[in-house]
């Protein structure tokens, strides 16, 4: 069964474009996923592939409506769910889960 990120074949996307982005990142916030994302799969807890297919499995209107560091973003935050590292909700909730401490408490 093929998922909506597999399109290998598939006609009518449009011309890629292939010119030069100087810019690796086009906000500071994706350049704090990519941190994220190799702080976590170094500490091991996560893996590439288990990375890649948290991305795959995303529903099918929500990976076409994210960009690429958004799906990456998503895809860390159902990972440390799955791990109980964050309670689920607990980012749109805006407080860290009961028993958390919160940056700056020691």
């Amino acid at each position: 069964m093929a998922r909506i990120n597999d399109v290998g074949g598939t006609q009518g996307f449009g011309a890629i474009d292939t010119t030069d982005d100087v810019e690796p990142f086009h906000a500071d916030w994706e350049a704090r996923v990519l941190g994220l994302y190799n702080a976590l799969r170094k500490q091991g807890v996560f893996t590439t592939d288990e990375f890649r297919d948290a991305i795959e499995r995303m529903p099918p209107a929500e990976y076409l409506g994210t960009s690429y560091y958004e799906r990456w973003f998503r895809a860390i935050c159902t990972l440390l769910e799955c791990r109980g590292i964050l309670a689920p909700g607990e980012l749109e909730a805006g407080e860290p889960a009961a028993g958390v401490p919160e940056a700056g408490d020691d």
